[in-house]
C-alpha cells in the first residue's frame, strides 16, 4: 500500500476512488480518446411556441453569480445545476480587492461579505530554490466560505424572480433563429425556451468540448493537496514556493495557506498533455513524500480532513468564442484566464462586472448573433503574453536543462519585480500583467540577468519567442489606444444602436485585455 492509499483511503466519500476516476479522464485527455459531444444543434426553423426565459445559464457553482447580477437587473433568468446548488468545503482564496466587487455590484451587503470571509491572514511568501524569501500582503489572503456565499446568492436570486433547477442535468440544445431550446433532464422533456444560453460548466463543459472539436490542450497545470491539522504553525501562507529541483521533467512548486479548520497545502506543476506525463496518483505519492520537507512536520502528526485534486486545461486560443447564436461561455468554459493560473472563483470575480454589463446590453439591444456575443470574449494581450512564463516554468519531455534552472530564473526575476515595487508585484501575482510593470522588469532583468535572459531563449523557443513578442506589441498599443477610444464616447453615443453595443465591448476588450481594470 502506498502513501496515496494510506491517507487517502480512510477518507470518507471514496477519496481514492474519486481520484482514480480524476485520472481516468486525464488519462483518456492524454491519449486523444475523450468523446467529442454533439449536445449544440441548430434548427432553421424559428420557436413556435412562447420564449420563457431571456437567458438560462447551465453550471450553477459560479453560474450563480452572474445569475443573480442579471436577476438583478430584470432579466427572466433560469440556472439548471446537475447536483444541489452548494458551496464545497475548502475554502475560495481571493483578495478583499477582488471580492469589493460583490458589493459594488449589489450581490451582498457589506455586512454579508464579512460573514462570507471564513479566514484572513498576512503576509504570504514567494520563494524559489534558496532565493531570498519574498513577503507580500493582501494578495489571496482572504479565504471566503463557499457555503455561505452560495446559499446566500441563491436565496438573493429566487427573491429576484429567478427559477433554480437543481439536479437537473443539461443534455442538450437546439438553437433556432429566434431563440434556443435547452434540453435537461429533469425538465419532462419540454425543456426550457430561452433567448441567451449561457455555459458556466467549466473547464470540461460538453458544449466548450464540441466547439473545440477534440482539440488537445496546450497546456495543463496539475494539482493535488490536502487540508489537514497538526501543523506547528498556521500564521503565513505560500503564494508560490518552490523547493526542489527539475525531476522526471517537472517543476513542483506549492502553495499553502490557513483554513478554519487547519492548513491546505498544494503542490502542483505545468506540463503539456504528452501519453507519457504522470498521473494524478503519482503526483499524490510525490506530495506526500515531499510533504514532510516543505512544512517541517512529520506525516504522522497530521491529521487530514480532505484531499484535493485536479486538472486544469488551457488552450491558446482562449477565450473560446462559440459558433452559434445565442450560446455564450463564461468563466472557466470560455478558458478565460492565463495558463498561470486555475481559473475559478478569482477568474470568474474579475470579469463578473463587464460580464453583467455587456450580456444585459446584448439582451437588451437584441446582438445576440455569434460575432456579437463574441465581442463578450475578446482577445487579451496581457493573458496571452503569460503563455511564455508558463513555458519557462515547464519543461518539455526529451528537454534537457540544468535542475536548478527554473528556480533560478525565477529567483531573479521575482526579485527584480519586488525591487521595483508592489505596483509592479502585486498585479502580476493577481494573475493582471500591465504593460508598464511588464517593460520595467523586462528592462531590469536583462542589465541585471543578461547571461539568465539569454538561456531562457533556447529554453522556450523561437517559435514561442515570436508569438510572445506580438503580444508584447499588441499590449503596448492596446495600452496606449484605451485612453484615447475611450474619450470617443460622446462621438459613439451618436451611432448605430448596433455599433454603439460593440464601441461598449471594443473598450472593455481594452480595459480589460491591457490590466487596467485593476486599479478600479
Amino acid at each position: 500500500m502506498n502513501l496515496t492509499e494510506q491517507i487517502l483511503g480512510p477518507l470518507p466519500g471514496d477519496v481514492l476512488g474519486g481520484l482514480r476516476k480524476a485520472d481516468q479522464l486525464w488519462q483518456a485527455l492524454r491519449q486523444g480518446t475523450v468523446p467529442i459531444p454533439d449536445v449544440i444543434k441548430k434548427n432553421s426553423e424559428p420557436l413556435t411556441t412562447a420564449i420563457d426565459w431571456d437567458a438560462v445559464i447551465c453550471g450553477g457553482t459560479l453560474g450563480i453569480l452572474l445569475g443573480v447580477a442579471l436577476a438583478q437587473r430584470g432579466w427572466r433568468v433560469a440556472l439548471i445545476e446537475r447536483g444541489q446548488l452548494r458551496g464545497r468545503d475548502q475554502e475560495w482564496n481571493i483578495s478583499r480587492q477582488e471580492l469589493a466587487e460583490l458589493v459594488e455590484l449589489g450581490l451582498l451587503s457589506a455586512a454579508e461579505l464579512e460573514q462570507a470571509i471564513a479566514t484572513e491572514y498576512n503576509p504570504a511568501r514567494i520563494s524559489f530554490g534558496g532565493g531570498e524569501d519574498l513577503w507580500v500582503k493582501d494578495v489571496l489572503n482572504v479565504g471566503v466560505d463557499p457555503v455561505y456565499l452560495l446559499e446566500t446568492l441563491k436565496q438573493k436570486f429566487l427573491a429576484s424572480g429567478g427559477h433554480l433547477l437543481e439536479h437537473t442535468a443539461f443534455e442538450g440544445a437546439v438553437i433556432h433563429a429566434n431563440g434556443v431550446k435547452v434540453l435537461a433532464h429533469g425538465t419532462d422533456g419540454e425543456g426550457l425556451t430561452t433567448r441567451l444560453l449561457i455555459d458556466a460548466m467549466g473547464h470540461f463543459s460538453p458544449i466548450a468540448r464540441q466547439a473545440r472539436n477534440g482539440q488537445q490542450p496546450d497546456a495543463v497545470c496539475l494539482v493535488v493537496g490536502t487540508c489537514a491539522t497538526g501543523y506547528p504553525s498556521n500564521e503565513t501562507g505560500d503564494l508560490i514556493a518552490s523547493f526542489t529541483p527539475i525531476q522526471d521533467q517537472r517543476q513542483y512548486f506549492w502553495e499553502a495557506f490557513p483554513a478554519r479548520d487547519g492548513r491546505t497545502t498544494y503542490l502542483f506543476t505545468y506540463l503539456d498533455a504528452h501519453p507519457e506525463r504522470p498521473s494524478l496518483e503519482t503526483l499524490f505519492e510525490d506530495y506526500l513524500t515531499l510533504l514532510p520537507q516543505y512544512q517541517s512536520v512529520e506525516l504522522e502528526a497530521l491529521t487530514v480532513k480532505r484531499a484535493l485534486f485536479g486538472f486544469f486545461p488551457c488552450y491558446r486560443d482562449s477565450p473560446l468564442r462559440y459558433p452559434w447564436a445565442r450560446s455564450l461561455a463564461v468563466g472557466d468554459s470560455s478558458g478565460n484566464q492565463s495558463p498561470l493560473s486555475f481559473g475559478g472563483f478569482g477568474a470568474m470575480i474579475r470579469h463578473l462586472t463587464r460580464l453583467t454589463d455587456g450580456i444585459n446590453d446584448a439582451l437588451r439591444n437584441d446582438c445576440l448573433d455569434a460575432q456579437s456575443l463574441g465581442w463578450l470574449q475578446p482577445y487579451q494581450p496581457n493573458l496571452s503574453i503569460t503563455w511564455l512564463f508558463q513555458k519557462s516554468m515547464s519543461v518539455d519531455l526529451g528537454q534537457n536543462l540544468p535542475p536548478d534552472r527554473i528556480n533560478q530564473t525565477l529567483a531573479a526575476i521575482f526579485q527584480d519585480m519586488a525591487s521595483l515595487g508592489e505596483a509592479t508585484l502585486k498585479p502580476f501575482l493577481q494573475d493582471v500583467v500591465q504593460f508598464p510593470a511588464l517593460a520595467k522588469t523586462l528592462l531590469k532583468t536583462s542589465v541585471a540577468h543578461p547571461a539568465l535572459v539569454a538561456k531562457i531563449i533556447p529554453q522556450v523557443g523561437p517559435a514561442e519567442l515570436l508569438r510572445w513578442m506580438g503580444h508584447y506589441g499588441n499590449l503596448a498599443g492596446s495600452s496606449a489606444l484605451y485612453p484615447l477610444v475611450c474619450r470617443a464616447k460622446p462621438l459613439a453615443e451618436s451611432l448605430p444602436v448596433a455599433w454603439q453595443y460593440r464601441y461598449r465591448r471594443w473598450c472593455d476588450a481594452l480595459q480589460y485585455g491591457t490590466g487596467q481594470d485593476y486599479s478600479r
